[in-house]
């Protein structure tokens, strides 16, 4: 298991990419959660299986329009013990 700390640059608020984000997590049995930031990127951070995280962050890239993503930056971070879902945060 690990868990990464991602930004995404782009065109990612006002058009539904936190909620895509969550569904795409959850549908990998990924736990985190997702955030606006006020610089207009989106920061999350996602723990689980690294295949499934590689994969999820690929689907992040390919975003269905109007969302269009940019830049995607990830660090490794330490796993968090119990974390039951990937939420969307205020």
């Amino acid at each position: 298991m690990k868990r990464f700390h991602v930004i995404v640059d782009g065109k990612v608020q006002g058009v539904g990419f936190r909620y895509h984000t969550q569904i795409t997590a959850s549908q990998r049995d990924l736990t985190g959660w997702v955030r606006n930031k006020l610089d207009g990127t989106v920061e999350l951070e996602v723990q689980g299986d690294p295949d499934q995280i590689v994969t999820f962050l690929s689907s992040l890239e390919k975003a269905r329009f109007p969302a269009k993503v940019a830049d995607i930056k990830s660090t490794e971070i330490s796993i968090q013990e119990n974390e039951g879902m990937f939420s969307v945060r205020g």
